[in-house]
C-alpha cells in the first residue's frame, strides 16, 4: 500500500498552531507509517519542537524571503521534493491552495468552499456557520476526520526535552513553598483585552495577597507594558524581554498559574498543563467554546451577561472590558486555583507521610 505522505498547513499564529497538535498526535495514530509534515511560519516553529508526531517542519515566510512569486516558486519546488498525496489546509488561503495545487498534492482538503478551490479541485469541510459552536481544535480534526481519522480528543501537546526541563529550573527556580505567577499582558489585539494600567494594578494586589509569590510578566518587549510596569519595584517580579518563543514555554512551563487573555500563550500554558485564569469575550468569535483552553485546570472569566450590549465597543479587537471585568474578578478566580492547587500538594504531601 502507497504510503501516506501528509503536509498539514496552518500558516497563522501561535494559538493557532498549539491547537492543531490534536490533530497531529491522531494522524500519526491512525496511520502510523505516514510521513508527516507540517508548514508554518517562522515565529510559530518553536511550538512543534520534539513533537513526535511529525517528521518535519517546513517554514513560508510569506512576509520574508518567501514572499512574491520567486518565494512561492521555491516553496512549490520544494514541496515537490517530498512527494506529498495528502494536504490539510487548516487555514483557507490562496495562496496555499495554489502551492499544493503546482506541487501535485492529489488529495487536498480545504475548509469551506473558495472559487479558487473549486477550480483547483479541493475537496473541503464546513464549519456549517458555526452552528452548533465547537471549538477550534475539533473543527481542525474534521480535516483528519474526511481522510479517516476518528477521535475526539481535543487535547493540544507541547513536548518538552529532560534538558529543557532542566533548563527551566534555571529560568524559574522555585523555593518549597513558592508560588509562581505568570502574567501575560499582551495579546496583540487578536482578543479582548485590558489596558496594562490594570494588569499593574492586578500584580500590586497579588503582591499584597501573596507575600510568598513570584511574578513574571511576559512583555512581548511591548514599550507599552515596559514602561507601566519600570515603577513597581520589587524583587519579586521578573519582567521577561527578549526571549524566544521556545524559551517563553519553558517559563510558562514553570507557572503555578498563568492570568492572560485569550492568546497564543494561553494555549502553550494548556499543552503544558498549567492551570490559567483567562478571560474571555462572550462573542461567538471569541467565545471560550471556539477558543477556550482545553485539558487544563481553567478559570474562565466572562463580563456580565448583559456588558456586550450595554459597554461592548462592538469590536472585540479594541475591547478593554471596562466595567465588565475587573481586578478583584480576576483575583478571586486565582485565589481559586490556589486553593485548589494547596489542597492537591496537601493530599500528597499526607500520602507520603501515611506511605513513610
Amino acid at each position: 500500500m502507497k504510503q501516506k505522505r501528509i503536509l498539514v498547513i496552518r500558516p497563522d499564529r501561535i494559538g493557532d498552531v498549539v491547537l492543531a497538535t490534536p490533530l497531529l498526535r491522531e494522524l500519526r495514530k491512525t496511520f502510523p507509517d505516514a510521513f508527516i509534515a507540517v508548514m508554518v511560519r517562522p515565529y510559530t516553529k518553536d511550538v512543534l519542537i520534539n513533537n513526535p508526531n511529525i517528521d518535519e517542519i517546513i517554514i513560508d515566510d510569506y512576509e520574508g524571503k518567501d514572499k512574491g512569486w520567486r518565494g512561492f516558486w521555491r516553496q512549490v519546488f520544494n514541496l515537490r521534493k517530498y512527494k506529498f498525496n495528502i494536504a490539510l489546509h487548516l487555514l483557507p488561503t490562496q495562496r496555499h491552495a495554489w502551492m499544493t495545487f503546482f506541487a501535485g498534492i492529489k488529495t487536498r482538503i480545504n475548509v469551506g468552499v473558495r472559487f479558487y478551490g473549486v477550480i483547483t479541485l479541493m475537496k473541503h469541510v464546513s464549519r456549517n456557520k458555526y452552528i452548533p459552536l465547537r471549538h477550534e481544535a475539533d473543527y481542525s480534526l474534521d480535516l483528519g476526520r474526511k481522510i479517516g481519522v476518528k477521535t475526539d480528543n481535543l487535547e493540544p501537546e507541547i513536548f518538552l526535552t529532560d534538558e529543557e526541563r532542566e533548563k527551566a529550573k534555571f529560568f524559574v527556580p522555585k523555593d518549597e513553598g513558592e508560588i509562581i505567577i505568570g502574567i501575560n499582558p499582551v495579546s496583540g489585539k487578536s482578543a479582548p483585552n485590558w489596558e496594562v494600567d490594570k494588569y499593574v494594578e492586578l500584580t500590586e494586589k497579588i503582591i499584597y495577597r501573596f507575600p510568598e509569590a513570584k511574578i513574571y510578566i511576559n512583555s512581548f518587549n511591548d514599550p507599552m507594558v515596559l514602561n507601566k510596569f519600570k515603577n513597581l519595584v520589587s524583587e519579586k517580579i521578573y519582567i521577561l524581554q527578549n526571549n524566544s518563543l521556545r524559551d517563553l514555554i519553558l517559563y510558562i512551563s514553570r507557572f503555578d498559574v498563568l492570568i492572560t487573555p485569550s492568546t497564543g500563550s494561553m494555549h502553550i500554558a494548556s499543552a503544558l498543563k498549567v492551570p490559567v485564569v483567562a478571560m474571555f469575550c462572550p462573542l461567538p468569535a471569541c467565545s471560550p467554546k471556539l477558543w477556550g483552553p482545553i485539558g487544563n485546570e481553567s478559570e474562565i472569566i466572562l463580563p456580565p451577561e448583559n456588558y456586550c450590549k450595554t459597554r461592548c465597543p462592538g469590536d472585540p479587537h479594541i475591547c478593554d472590558f471596562e466595567g465588565g471585568i475587573e481586578v478583584q474578578d480576576v483575583l478571586d478566580a486565582l485565589l481559586k486555583i490556589l486553593r485548589n492547587k494547596m489542597s492537591e500538594n496537601a493530599k500528597h504531601e499526607n500520602s507520603a507521610g501515611k506511605v513513610g
